[in-house]
């Protein structure tokens, strides 16, 4: 499969990632059992720097982080689907540094999350991965 394939898809992927993870990362079901654990992070205030903030808080800053992240992700795999052989060869460190990131988004998401997000990552890393093996030898 060509490398422009192979990153319009990444890019696809990362755009539903993307979606999925800011509707889902502040859901809380009943059955977790973690509604104490949400109340306390909702309750208890502290002051970091001179801003009274929550744990809630970073839990949403960090999960929103990721959404930024994944969106920048899926421009730069857009971005890089579109750029002829030649000059695909020549940024062949941006390709590598992309599809290595997202190993290990797939390694922390196998050790710390569930189905969802390492099937999504695990998929991103393939597709960059193998768009980036293409664009090397494309060169």
């Amino acid at each position: 499969m060509k490398p422009t394939i192979l990153y319009r898809v990444s890019s696809v992927l990362l755009l539903l990632f993307a979606a999925g993870h800011t509707f889902g990362f502040r859901q809380n079901d009943p059955e977790w059992g973690a509604d104490a654990v949400v109340g306390l992070m909702h309750s208890v205030h502290f002051n970091a720097q001179g801003f009274t903030r929550t744990y809630w808080d970073f839990f949403s800053a960090f999960g929103l982080l990721f959404t930024v992240f994944l969106l920048f992700a899926a421009v730069v795999a857009w971005l890089l689907g579109g750029l002829p052989s030649e000059t695909l060869g020549r940024v062949r460190g941006i390709a590598w540094a992309l599809a290595i990131c997202f190993v290990a988004v797939t390694a922390l998401s196998w050790r710390y999350t569930f189905t969802t997000p390492i099937v999504f990552s695990a998929l991103i890393a393939v597709c960059l991965t193998a768009a980036a093996g293409r664009s090397a030898k494309s060169r």
